[in-house]
């Protein structure tokens, strides 16, 4: 991706541990948001990322995403 062109960002849902994520971010992407119901899966992609994925995707109000997604 060269510094001309806009990073791609991605929503990884139903994450696992995060390897889609990780091809995604090898070329270039950005992940913005994560969801995760299982918590032994939540607790690996926290060790592995830093940071633990969102709940049960059911759950998880679609304002609240689209606040964190600055989508209207």
């Amino acid at each position: 991706m060269d510094n001309n062109t806009t990073k791609i960002k991605i929503v990884d849902l139903f994450a696992g541990i995060g390897g889609i994520r990780i091809a995604f971010e090898n070329v270039g992407a950005e992940c913005i948001y994560s969801s995760e119901i299982e918590p032994n899966c939540r607790q690996t992609y926290f060790e592995n990322f830093g940071e633990e994925p969102h709940g049960d995707i059911t759950q998880i109000n679609p304002k609240d995403i689209q606040k964190i997604l600055k989508i209207q």
